[in-house]
């Protein structure tokens, strides 16, 4: 195992093979499954016509609050804004899926995918049928791809990084944060 010395108190060690799949094979299963969910998303109106899809998933929210502030604004907010929400409910998935497989910024985008189950939890974990821990699991795989840095093992981090640490623009900074 390769370690290296950050300062006299912080050694860190980089994982070892079986880690480093490992971890590449979480953020892309996690991608694959932004991917996927996103199939059900479909525009132009996302299910608000019928009362299905994103949008019944939505409205349970308010039909089965998990938190009532946030019921609030879903109702107030987003519901009559609906299918504004639903576009960029998927985009922001399909660029979650797609930069998480590509193991490009994964640092920011496992952080923006631990915030879009946990609001995606607060719309559902109390509906009939569902599963909250789902929600948590997918809070808790997001959050390790963020604290792992797992681009950097397989991925598109891991082969950028080194040329963003050569250059002193404001971009290559804000990529070496993202990943």
């Amino acid at each position: 195992m390769a370690m290296t010395v950050g300062s006299d108190h912080d050694i860190v060690t980089a994982p070892d093979r079986a880690s480093r799949v490992v971890l590449a094979g979480i953020r892309i299963s996690v991608g694959l499954l932004w991917l996927t969910n996103t199939r059900w998303k479909t525009p132009t109106d996302f299910g608000e016509n019928g009362g299905g899809g994103l949008y019944g998933f939505t409205k349970d929210a308010v039909d089965h609050p998990v938190a009532p502030p946030f019921s609030y604004v879903v109702e107030h907010v987003v519901l009559p804004n609906f299918r504004l929400f639903g576009w960029g409910v998927l985009v922001v998935e399909v660029l979650l899926g797609a930069f998480l497989l590509l193991g490009l910024g994964s640092r920011f985008w496992g952080a923006v995918g631990a915030a879009q189950a946990l609001l995606i939890g607060l719309s559902v974990a109390r509906t009939p049928n569902e599963w909250p821990w789902t929600y948590v699991l997918m809070i808790a795989a997001n959050l390790a791809i963020a604290a792992t840095a797992a681009g950097r093992y397989y991925g598109l981090d891991g082969v950028l990084r080194p040329e963003w640490a050569n250059r002193r623009t404001h971009l290559s900074r804000l990529m070496m944060r993202a990943t």
